[in-house]
C-alpha cells in the first residue's frame, strides 16, 4: 500500500488556551482529561477525506503540530520554536474567548512564523504594534479558533463574538467558538466539523494543486517542499 500524502498544520497561540485540548478531540474525538502544558512541540495526526462524496476524493494525513505556548525570553523562546516553522502548509490560530489579550497575540503568532528568519520579537503584545499589512498578502490558509465558548456569560457572549469576528476578517480566515470539554462542538456533520473539512481541503490543494505549490509567499526563505519529510515527535 503507497504511503499517503500529508500535509503540515501549525497549531500555535498562548500557553493554557486549550490547543492541546483541540487537537486531542479532534484527533481522537475524545475530551482530553488532564490536558498539561506542551513543552516543545507535539505531533498528532488525523486522516482527512479530501472532497469527500467527489470523484476527486482522495485520504491525506493531517500532521497537526502543537507548538508549546510558553513566552519566556524573546530571543531563545522563539529560537527554539523556530525549528518547527519550516515547510507548513497552513495554521490553526487558537485563542480563549474569556482572556482578550490572548487573540491579540494571535497577529505576534502568525508573524513570528512568517518572519521566522528575522530578529526575534517575542508574541506580546504591547499596545496593538503589530502591523497587520504584514500577513496581508499571506496566502497560507490560517483557521481561527476560539475555545471556552461556554465559560463566556450568556450576557456577554454577543459582545465577545462580534470581537472575534472582526479578528477572523483581519486574518481572511474561517473562524469557530467551542468548548473542547464537549464532543459535540465537531461533531460529524456539524457546522464545525465543515468548516475545518473546508480548511483541510484548502490546505491540500495549496500544497497539492497550486501551480505555486513549491513556496509559501511570505515566507522570507521560500524553500522548496520538495524531498524527503521527516517527522519530528517532541513529548
Amino acid at each position: 500500500m503507497a504511503a499517503l500524502d500529508r500535509v503540515k498544520v501549525l497549531v500555535l497561540g498562548d500557553s493554557g488556551v486549550g490547543k492541546s485540548s483541540f487537537v486531542h478531540l479532534l484527533c481522537q474525538n475524545q475530551v482530553l482529561g488532564n490536558p498539561s502544558c506542551t513543552v516543545g512541540c507535539s505531533v498528532d495526526v488525523r486522516l482527512h477525506e479530501y472532497r469527500e462524496g467527489t470523484p476527486e476524493e482522495k485520504t491525506y494525513y493531517i500532521e497537526l503540530w502543537d507548538v508549546g505556548g510558553s513566552v519566556g525570553s524573546a530571543t531563545s523562546v522563539k529560537s527554539t520554536r523556530a525549528v518547527f516553522y519550516n515547510a507548513v502548509n497552513g495554521i490553526i490560530l487558537i485563542h480563549d474567548l474569556t482572556n482578550k489579550k490572548s487573540s491579540q497575540n494571535l497577529y505576534r503568532w502568525s508573524l513570528e512564523v512568517l518572519n521566522k528568519d528575522q530578529q526575534p520579537t517575542g508574541v506580546l503584545v504591547t499596545n496593538g504594534d503589530y502591523d497587520r499589512e504584514q500577513f496581508a498578502d499571506n496566502q497560507l490558509p490560517l483557521l481561527v479558533i476560539g475555545t471556552k465558548l461556554d465559560q463566556i456569560p450568556e450576557a456577554k457572549r454577543n459582545e465577545v463574538l462580534t470581537r472575534t469576528a472582526f479578528l477572523a476578517e483581519d486574518f481572511n480566515a474561517e473562524e469557530i467558538n467551542l468548548d473542547c470539554t464537549s464532543t459535540r462542538y465537531l461533531a460529524a456533520g456539524s457546522s464545525n466539523a465543515v468548516k475545518l473539512s473546508r480548511f483541510f481541503d484548502k490546505v491540500i490543494e495549496k500544497r497539492y494543486f497550486s501551480r505555486d505549490s513549491s513556496t509559501i509567499p511570505g515566507f522570507s526563505d521560500r524553500k522548496r517542499f520538495g524531498g524527503s519529510f521527516k517527522s519530528l515527535h517532541y513529548d
